[in-house]
């Protein structure tokens, strides 16, 4: 059964780990909001550092801060204790290394009550502190580097296919069994694509900005950009249709960069022919990329990050290919439960009451 809801009550979830750094930050951001009535809840997925300390300190000042603890370290699972605990009737989720504006809750409470949206998101805007991380947050606005994901340089309100760090009414959320924990990246996208599936309609809104922490090097870019092609890869074999031109073009590239490297040996003329296209709009992106920086020493981190984003996302998706086949072809050593068992699961934890939620 699920917990009591309280109407005008929103519960913000912050999943985190390991976020010392930037937690403080990000809750006061969110303990600023113009939106009184807020229930605030961090999901610690098992951090190492004072990230707990930091919300204990701040529970004793501010009674609205909660922490649960998630013993499975992935986001899924975190934002599906979260929505177990939820007492609000609007969930909202933050990047525990981001901070919002002030009116940010208020306005994506206003855009849900309208009743048009499923879901409503805005702008992703990076930031970085090193000159690589200035960089990469550069190379993450360029369309050359994220295609047409409206989120990271979207300036018209329009109805999209996923938002970052989505806003939705929570009772809306339970229905749909919460988030797929078989993921350990593109929870969120999933999410989307099954709301969507359900006739509902996703709100991009650039008024709502989130500044967020990029990572500060690439070869962090590279790593990051490889989970979330990997975790792809499960996601289109869930979910055929809800695969874009943006996300086929890193494994092609991939794909046909090697072939070209097979043929370097014997042609290695044609082998640099076949990856000058590529090579040529690298270097276009960066002219225009570092034309919109500031001076500094990030200009030369550029297109390092582009070949990182592009190549690791490309060769993560193929090893989640690998991943599937070898999931299917040895079903013993696989996860074990089906999907529909699975989301089950999620569903009876996402309509849990707080006193029956993991954690505590």
């Amino acid at each position: 059964m699920a917990g009591h809801v309280v109407p005008e009550l929103v519960t913000v979830v912050i999943p985190a780990r390991d976020e010392e750094r930037f937690l403080g930050p990000c809750l006061d951001s969110i303990c600023a909001q113009d939106y009184p009535h807020l229930q605030i809840v961090v999901v610690d997925g098992g951090s190492t550092d004072r990230t707990r300390d930091i919300v204990a300190t701040r529970m004793l000042r501010d009674p609205r801060v909660e922490l649960v603890e998630n013993p499975r370290h992935l986001i899924a699972v975190s934002l599906n204790l979260a929505l177990a605990a939820a007492r609000g009737s609007w969930l909202v989720r933050v990047d525990a290394h981001s901070t919002i504006l002030p009116n940010y809750v208020s306005l994506a409470v206003d855009l849900l009550r309208e009743g048009r949206w499923g879901g409503v998101g805005g702008r992703k805007d990076a930031h970085g502190g090193t000159p690589p991380g200035r960089a990469i947050a550069a190379v993450l606005a360029s369309r050359f580097g994220v295609g047409n994901s409206l989120y990271h340089h979207g300036v018209v309100a329009r109805s999209v296919d996923h938002v970052p760090f989505g806003a939705y009414a929570t009772e809306l959320v339970r229905r749909m069994g919460g988030w797929n924990e078989s993921l350990v990246a593109n929870e969120d996208f999933e999410f989307d694509y099954r709301l969507r599936a359900e006739g509902h309609v996703l709100l991009f809104d650039p008024r709502l900005v989130i500044s967020w922490r990029c990572r500060e090097s690439v070869r962090d870019l590279y790593r990051q950009y490889y989970r979330y092609g990997r975790a792809k890869a499960t996601v289109a074999v869930l979910h055929p249709m809800s695969m874009r031109p943006r996300h086929v073009l890193p494994p092609g590239l991939v794909a046909y960069a090697a072939a070209a490297a097979g043929l370097a040996p014997l042609r290695p003329g044609v082998a640099l022919a076949a990856l000058a296209p590529y090579l040529l709009a690298v270097l276009t992106g960066t002219v225009i990329t570092v034309g919109r920086m500031d001076g500094g020493k990030a200009h030369r981190w550029v297109a390092p990050a582009f070949v990182a984003m592009h190549v690791g996302w490309g060769i993560g998706f193929w090893r989640g290919v690998v991943d599937v086949v070898r999931a299917h072809a040895f079903p013993s050593r696989g996860a074990g439960r089906s999907g529909r068992a699975r989301s089950r699961r999620n569903r009876a934890r996402a309509q849990a009451g707080p006193s029956e939620r993991v954690g505590h």
